[in-house]
């Protein structure tokens, strides 16, 4: 894979460098294109602008982020028993975590009519090279006839590809890898939902009116393989033999109502028959929050039971939660959205339901409710201050008798140092609740669990 994407970074470079001879291209004469400096910040779903079409135009960006971490995990694991006499979990240094980065490439095609490829270059859970997926956006249709369905495509965009699929607003505000200028804090929701599906995004907004209806093939890695039913089982019955499209919808109002006042608020609904993909555990970067709630080796001497379970790769999600539907999907999620001045509001209300396994099987909720609250400050806001409590809540599976909870509170100090420059520090402070002591046989690592700490990151986008 690193080879065939060797060679192909190579090709597409050859083949640009003779279109900007034969062509005279320019660079970054991009049209409808987010900044993705301090100009992009709660900018959502696609915007139109009146950049002028001067011919093929090239663009060319990165991101780049590290943290300095100073975390600690507890829980309430005591004296446990033979064989986990040597349980504990893992005692974290302070110190930096691995840097990630991302590559953006872009071009100006036609007029009204634009490409995207993203690369992460590095990531917690794949350390080399790999595409996170790329998109065609369409916003003027002049490629079939000049001024063809003029008067739709001044308010529609067509977004066609594989590529980050737009479920609710959190996903505008969360850190992707390398890119996290857009998020004020360190991390994103506890429940986060992020996926790259290829599929066809149809987006109309008009007089603060805001509509995206989309679909996808559901599956993250593509393949044309055959899917085999496992044998049916009381508890497990068959595996779904068919793969369903994903359904995605958008609604709702985002207006400028005068000078200081913002009010934008959105419904979003992700539904999928027939599970291939995890809208809660596709996020193949990871979470910013390093080893927290993992286990060091234990077991009998020598150390054979279990092994480490901090790995950055393997351990990609420390700190998230993951409702883990096996079958079928349906997520509903409200992001209200208030500017007033220098105060931001921004809020989740997450409503997930799935099966259990593949098959057919009962319904399970979980829920999630999160608000941070920010105050900008300073020359152009280039300083703000904040706070975000979130919490999740759900069973595990239909079969629990209780659901878990976890909790964050996270305050944090930023400061954007020019427009594609932010420092940020950030104060967490995470807890589990009613997790079993024992997960089968073996402990459990969020039985009674939580973390704190701070959190340092700088952060480049341009």
């Amino acid at each position: 894979m690193k080879t065939i994407l060797k060679v192909s970074l190579i090709i597409t470079a050859f083949c640009l460098t003779g279109n900007v001879m034969a062509q005279q291209v320019s660079f970054g004469q991009i049209q409808n294109q987010i900044s993705r400096g301090k100009d992009g910040v709660n900018v959502f779903d696609v915007k139109k602008d009146s950049t002028e079409f001067k011919g093929n135009s090239i663009d060319l960006g990165g991101a780049f982020a590290l943290q300095f971490q100073a975390l600690n995990s507890f829980n309430n694991q005591k004296d446990v028993a033979t064989p986990y006499t040597n349980y504990r979990l893992n005692n974290l240094e302070n110190n930096l975590n691995l840097p990630t980065a991302n590559m953006s490439f872009g071009a100006q095609l036609a007029d009204g009519v634009r490409v995207n490829l993203d690369l992460y270059l590095a990531s917690r859970h794949h350390n080399e090279t790999w595409v996170k997926g790329g998109y065609l956006q369409i916003d003027k249709l002049d490629f079939i006839k000049k001024g063809f369905l003029a008067n739709f495509m001044k308010y529609a965009t067509i977004k066609a590809g594989q590529m980050e699929n737009n479920y609710g607003d959190a996903h505008f505000r969360r850190s992707d890898n390398g890119n996290a200028l857009m998020n004020p804090f360190i991390e994103g929701n506890i429940m986060d939902s992020f996926i790259t599906e290829p599929g066809i995004e149809v987006y109309y907004n008009r007089s603060g009116f805001v509509s995206m209806f989309g679909v996808t093939n559901s599956k993250l890695n593509q393949s044309v393989a055959e899917i085999v039913p496992t044998v049916a089982t009381e508890a497990k019955p068959n595996t779904n033999t068919t793969i369903s499209p994903s359904l995605l919808v958008k609604l709702g109002y985002d207006k400028q109502l005068d000078q200081d006042l913002r009010v934008r608020l959105t419904g979003s609904l992700y539904h999928c028959a027939n599970i291939s993909s995890n809208l809660y555990g596709s996020d193949r970067a990871g979470s910013r929050f390093y080893g927290v709630m993992s286990h060091s080796a234990y077991g009998t001497v020598p150390l054979t039971a279990l092994v480490n379970n901090f790995d950055p790769m393997a351990n990609k999600d420390s700190g998230r939660f993951n409702p883990s539907f096996g079958n079928w999907s349906t997520n509903i999620m409200i992001n209200p959205f208030v500017k007033f001045k220098g105060f931001e509001f921004f809020g989740t209300l997450e409503f997930a339901s799935g099966g259990d396994v593949k098959g057919v099987d009962a319904k399970r909720t979980v829920k999630q409710y999160i608000g941070d609250v920010l105050y900008r400050f300073g020359a152009n806001e280039n300083m703000y201050v904040g706070a975000r409590y979130g919490t999740v809540s759900g069973k595990l599976a239909n079969a629990d008798a209780k659901a878990v909870s976890i909790n964050r509170f996270e305050s944090s100090l930023g400061w954007f140092m020019t427009k594609n420059i932010l420092a940020k520090l950030a104060y967490v402070d995470q807890n589990y609740k009613n997790f079993t002591q024992l997960t089968g046989t073996t402990p459990n690592d969020l039985y009674g669990g939580s973390f704190k700490g701070l959190v340092f990151e700088a952060t480049i986008s341009f």
